[in-house]
């Protein structure tokens, strides 16, 4: 099942980046016919286009890392203590690699 999912997941933000690629595109405007606003919009656009493009690199990633754990039978093991990863965690976010306790441990 893991395995399956972290495939879909990266399937599916393969796709979006193909999609949104060319809205991370540089803005280049003619400033005679554009007004500052318009410019501003522009620009502003570009860097939420880019934050997420690099949002989404991240947890390709992350889902990359999760499917060599996966193929290392390490998937679902704390790499903190060791101890099994509780299941709804993984279910909820399958690239997570600490378990609760030491997640919570290293937010500190």
């Amino acid at each position: 099942m893991s395995r399956e999912r972290l495939l879909q997941l990266k399937a599916e933000l393969e796709a979006v980046a193909e999609a949104g690629d060319e809205s991370a595109a540089i803005v280049e405007l003619d400033q005679s016919k554009v007004g500052r606003l318009s410019r501003m919009d522009a620009m502003q656009a570009q860097a939420m286009a880019k934050a997420s493009a690099e949002r989404r690199e991240q947890m390709l990633r992350r889902i990359d890392a999760a499917l060599v754990r996966v193929e290392n039978d390490d998937y679902g093991i704390c790499e903190e203590c060791g101890e099994p990863i509780n299941p709804k965690r993984l279910e909820f976010d399958p690239t997570v690699t600490l378990c609760i306790d030491c997640a919570s441990s290293a937010e500190q």
